[in-house]
C-alpha cells in the first residue's frame, strides 16, 4: 500500500491524531492567480500547496451532477437571445447562458427532459440502459490503470449520482417537488432504472476489483435542511440505496472488506445525518458553514462518521488573524478526534487572495506529521 492510501485509510478509520490528508475541495480562483503571476504553466499544484498524491482511484461511469446518459443528448444552441443563448446540454436540459461563457456562474435552467411518462420513456429511459456497448468499451479503456491502483492499495471509490441529484437532473428542482405528489409512479420508475444501471455497472467493475467506497453526489440539503421531507427520502430513495448496498456487499462478502458509504451534500446537513446513518453512512462532506454546519459541533454529535470540509471559504478572503482564529477553533479539536480532512466547504472563490490561501495551507500542513 502506498503512503497516500495508508494515510487516507487512517482518516476513514477515524484514528485520533492521524495526520490530515492534504487535499482541497476545488478552485474557482486558479485563473485569477495565473493572471496575477502566482501560478505559471507547468507548475505542480500538489507540490505548491503541499497536497498528498491521490490515495484513492475514482470509478466515474455513473454520473455526478448529471445523469449518466449513454448516449448523451446533443449539446446545441436552441436560440440566440442577444447577450444570452439558450442551449440544450448533454443532460437534455435547456439552459440559459451568457453568450460565449458557460462556466464560473450558476446557470439558469429553463426546462428539463422528463415532463411526463411519454418524455421519460421515449426520450430518456433508454439512455440509461446498462447494456449499451459503449459503456463496456469506456470501462475497458481504464482497466489497466484500475488494476494498477488496486494493486497499490488505493481506495477504490465508486462515484454515483445520488437519487435526489439524479431526479433533479431529469425533472428539475421545482418540478420534482410536485412530481413526488402528482407522479410517484414515474419517480419510482426513474429510481428503478437508476438502481438497475448502478448495480449492473458496479457488478462489471467488481469482476476486476473490490469496492472500498460508495460515494453519492446527493446535494439534497439547502440552508435550513433537506429539500424534501425525511418521509420522502425514506420512501423514494432509501429502498433503492439499500438494495444497491446489499448487492455490492454480497458480491465481495468473502473478503470481509468494509464498504465505506459517503454522502456529499451542500446545505445544512444535520437533520439528514441520522437518516443516512440508518443505511450505514461512514463519511459525509463538505459541511457548508454558510448554511449553519459546524464540524466541531457535528463531530461531537456524530463521533462515528468521518467528515471532510467545514472550512469557511468566506473567512479565507478576510485577514490572516481571522483565518487563524477560524482554524484554531477547528483544527486541534478535529485532529484529536480523528476522521477529518480539512478542506474548504466548496471551491475556493476568486475573492481569496493567493497570499491568504498560502497562509491557510501553511496552517493545515502543521498537522501533517
Amino acid at each position: 500500500m502506498n503512503e497516500s492510501a495508508r494515510k487516507l485509510r487512517a482518516i476513514y478509520e477515524r484514528k485520533p491524531y492521524a495526520p490530515f490528508f492534504q487535499k482541497e475541495f476545488g478552485f474557482f480562483t486558479l485563473e485569477k492567480w495565473k493572471k496575477e503571476g502566482y501560478i505559471t504553466d507547468g507548475i505542480d499544484l500538489n507540490e505548491l500547496f503541499g497536497f498528498d498524491p491521490p490515495g484513492n482511484y475514482n470509478l466515474s461511469q455513473l454520473g455526478w451532477t448529471g445523469a449518466p446518459f449513454e448516449p448523451q443528448f446533443e449539446n446545441k444552441i436552441i436560440e440566440d437571445r442577444g447577450d444570452y443563448e439558450l442551449v440544450q446540454d448533454e443532460s437534455g436540459r435547456y439552459v440559459l447562458f451568457f453568450k460565449g461563457k458557460r462556466s464560473g456562474f450558476m446557470p439558469e435552467y429553463v426546462s428539463h427532459p422528463v415532463k411526463d411518462w411519454k418524455t421519460w420513456t421515449e426520450d430518456v429511459k433508454w439512455r440509461l440502459d446498462p447494456k449499451t456497448p459503449s459503456r463496456i468499451v469506456n470501462f475497458e479503456k481504464i482497466i489497466p490503470e484500475l488494476l494498477e491502483a488496486y494493486k497499490n492499495g488505493l481506495i477504490i471509490t465508486e462515484r454515483v449520482i445520488g437519487g435526489y441529484m439524479y431526479l433533479r437532473c431529469l425533472i428539475g428542482p421545482t418540478e420534482l417537488l410536485l412530481f413526488f405528489y402528482d407522479h410517484p409512479d414515474i419517480i419510482h420508475d426513474c429510481m428503478k432504472k437508476w438502481l438497475e444501471l448502478a448495480d449492473k455497472i458496479i457488478e462489471m467493475h467488481q469482476k476486476y476489483v473490490e469496492i472500498d467506497e460508495l460515494f453519492f453526489g446527493e446535494d439534497i440539503c439547502y440552508n435550513h435542511g433537506p429539500l424534501i421531507s425525511p418521509q420522502m427520502i425514506e420512501e423514494f430513495l432509501f429502498p433503492y440505496y439499500q438494495q444497491l448496498i446489499i448487492n455490492i456487499k454480497a458480491r465481495q462478502s468473502k473478503s470481509g472488506r468494509h464498504l465505506y458509504f459517503h454522502i456529499d451534500t451542500d446545505g445544512y446537513v444535520v437533520p439528514v445525518i441520522p437518516l443516512y446513518k440508518k443505511l450505514g453512512m461512514d463519511v459525509m462532506s463538505p459541511f457548508e458553514v454558510a448554511s449553519g454546519c459546524d464540524v466541531v459541533r457535528e463531530g461531537e454529535m456524530f463521533p462515528d462518521i468521518a467528515m471532510f470540509g467545514g472550512i469557511d471559504k468566506r473567512v479565507l478572503a478576510k485577514s490572516k488573524d481571522e483565518i487563524d482564529r477560524h482554524l484554531d477553533r477547528i483544527l486541534p479539536v478535529m485532529y484529536k478526534r480523528g476522521g477529518y480532512i480539512p478542506t474548504c466547504d466548496h471551491g475556493v472563490p476568486e475573492e481569496v487572495s493567493f497570499e491568504n490561501y498560502m497562509h491557510y495551507r501553511k496552517r493545515i500542513l502543521e498537522y501533517n506529521r
